[in-house]
């Protein structure tokens, strides 16, 4: 069994079709040319139309609750005798529903080559539903009230449960590179940082930091990930913890943010100031502006789109603490300012200027643009070649002139 669920020659040659199609819309291609390049390119994935995607969703959770009851119904039968019994038969019903599941995607994947076609997908959450559940039956049967969360955080052994899901939803997403698979295991990740930091007061007031280092790490490790050889495999997973770990970076350090879940875990009726409450005003103004160079500078739409969200949450910040003006004014005046600021914009950069431009990406004038970028580039390197060696000055000596026979 390969490390990979999927084809990756078959999801590179998707990836091909897909620009070669978008080429031809704008202009680049021909029609000729595009079906020349879906030919060369063949891939054997089965993809439905998103509705139809849905439709196979459902019905594959469906069927798969129904088969699950009746092998918990089969498990449970004759459900009497010990104190643990109805316990261990859960588990068992769990295992069973587990391993029948994955068999049956893998099945489905290797014959029918499915590639998130709604069928694989449910599948595969609810394999990984039966697996996290069959470790919570474990540790139900091996610790007394483990099951409540109360009772975990509060003797700072959550993570215990948390820390095999995430190594169970990291080998998944490995296998399968699922977005949603991604997300799951970033969120665990915060979940064991933020049960490990909760139980002692000083965790507690280190929370924030806390958080927005964990979530820094992870971009560097995305970031990481991005060099590799397999990414095309991969990229929309990590593309999703990407703006995954920006977002939750800037809320780490957001002021209202803060303010809120620091009252909520003292248990305050009403939030009061924070300590360090400059520090984290400083962020939720600095870190938007930071998503919004960065995106500028480097023509990154994941910071450029994360920052005016987070920018907007800044501004919903203001007005959640500093009311000046009514709900339907401070709307009306903010909506006019966008959209003079949107259109300004829009005129400035059409020509393109400092590197950036209002065109569409696939618009047929920008496209021909980078095109024949590319073309003059490459020509420009190829035909740029070093001058040959010809006469070369330089050599002999002039000392005593004439009197040994050389100058």
């Amino acid at each position: 069994m390969t490390r990979k669920a999927y084809n990756e020659q078959g999801i590179f040659n998707r990836l091909v079709q897909d620009t070669a199609r978008r080429w031809a819309k704008t202009g680049l291609l021909t029609p000729e040319q595009a079906e020349s390049v879906r030919q060369a390119f063949p891939t054997d994935f089965y993809e439905p139309h998103l509705f139809v995607k849905v439709a196979l969703f459902l019905f594959t959770c469906f069927a798969v609750s129904g088969v699950s009851g009746v092998v918990f119904l089969f498990v449970s039968q004759g459900a009497s005798g010990g104190s643990h019994s109805w316990e261990w038969r859960l588990l068992l019903g769990c295992m069973l529903c587990g391993v029948g599941t994955f068999v049956l995607l893998e099945t489905l994947i290797t014959s029918n080559h499915l590639y998130r076609s709604g069928v694989d997908n449910a599948l595969l959450y609810c394999g990984l539903g039966y697996a996290g559940a069959t470790l919570l039956s474990f540790y139900s049967l091996a610790l007394p009230n483990f099951v409540d969360p109360e009772i975990l955080l509060g003797r700072g052994v959550l993570w215990l449960y948390l820390l095999p899901l995430l190594v169970l939803v990291v080998l998944a997403a490995i296998r399968y590179a699922d977005p949603v698979l991604g997300a799951v295991s970033f969120f665990l990740y915060l979940g064991i940082v933020v049960t490990l930091l909760l139980p002692s007061a000083l965790g507690k007031a280190l929370l924030p930091f806390g958080l927005m280092l964990a979530c820094a790490l992870a971009y560097q490790v995305v970031q990481w990930l991005t060099r590799r050889p397999d990414y095309l495999y991969y990229r929309t997973c990590v593309r999703t913890v990407k703006v995954l770990a920006l977002a939750c970076f800037y809320l780490a350090g957001n002021y209202l943010v803060v303010r809120e879940v620091n009252a909520l875990l003292l248990g305050l009726p009403n939030s009061v100031q924070i300590s360090f409450a400059p520090l984290f005003y400083l962020f939720t103004v600095a870190i938007p502006l930071l998503y919004l160079y960065l995106g500028l500078r480097r023509a990154d739409r994941i910071f450029l789109h994360t920052g005016l969200l987070a920018l907007a949450f800044s501004l919903f910040t203001y007005r959640f603490y500093r009311s000046v003006l009514p709900p339907e004014w401070a709307l009306t005046l903010g909506g006019a300012v966008l959209i003079v600021v949107a259109g300004w914009a829009m005129r400035y950069l059409r020509p393109a200027r400092h590197g950036l431009t209002a065109e569409p990406a696939d618009s047929p004038g920008l496209s021909i643009l980078n095109l024949e970028s590319v073309v003059m580039s490459h020509v420009a390197a190829n035909t740029m070649q070093a001058p040959e060696p010809g006469f070369q000055f330089g050599g002999g000596s002039s000392g005593g002139g004439g009197a040994e026979g050389k100058y």
